[in-house]
């Protein structure tokens, strides 16, 4: 059943929300946040991927992206893979002291579908958003800087450094973005 949420032009920017399955808090281990950022900047280094803002939260992702070529539910989907696969293998083979845990919670949501996997990471749906103009690019861009602040982890939000705020305050990020010309 669609959601209304869906990339129905995807050669447009869109606003995502990248949700881990049952809200499993795993990105309050920088293991795994950073898992997350090299996909991000090995997506926009090698598969055309523009990443204008970012900020990953522990449970969820959210971020402004295009695809130069137009193809951006399939590096969604490439990238969507690559970090589940890498961040089970990181849980199963680490010190995580929650692996039990979270093992099972992803092995009992891959069991509520129809696809061929043990394990389901992320949500399905994506939450997207098509940015359509600059007001509500600038809206969206907002939005995911101040979600750390909000959460109560910082009082500025080039202070979270899994964001992308800092890059557009001209200081060092974690990653390269496309600081947005939209």
């Amino acid at each position: 059943m669609s959601t209304g949420y869906q990339i129905d032009n995807p050669a447009e920017p869109y606003f995502l929300t990248l949700t881990v399955v049952d809200w499993v808090d795993i990105f309050s281990r920088k293991i795994y946040r950073d898992i997350m950022l090299d996909s991000l900047a090995y997506c926009r280094a090698e598969k055309g991927l523009q990443v204008w803002g970012y900020m990953v939260m522990t449970n969820h992702v959210h971020c402004i992206l295009r695809a130069k070529n137009g193809n951006l539910p399939d590096i969604l989907r490439d990238m969507k893979r690559h970090t589940a696969s890498k961040i089970i293998k990181a849980i199963a083979s680490d010190t995580e002291s929650r692996s039990d845990w979270m093992l099972k919670r992803f092995e009992f949501a891959a069991r509520k579908n129809s696809r061929d996997s043990f394990y389901q990471f992320w949500q399905h749906n994506n939450h997207a958003e098509i940015i359509d103009t600059h007001e509500f690019f600038c809206q969206k861009l907002n939005y995911i800087h101040q979600n750390p602040v909000r959460a109560g982890w910082v009082d500025k939000p080039e202070d979270w450094l899994y964001g992308s705020m800092r890059n557009y305050l001209g200081m060092p990020g974690l990653i390269e973005i496309d600081v947005s010309d939209f």
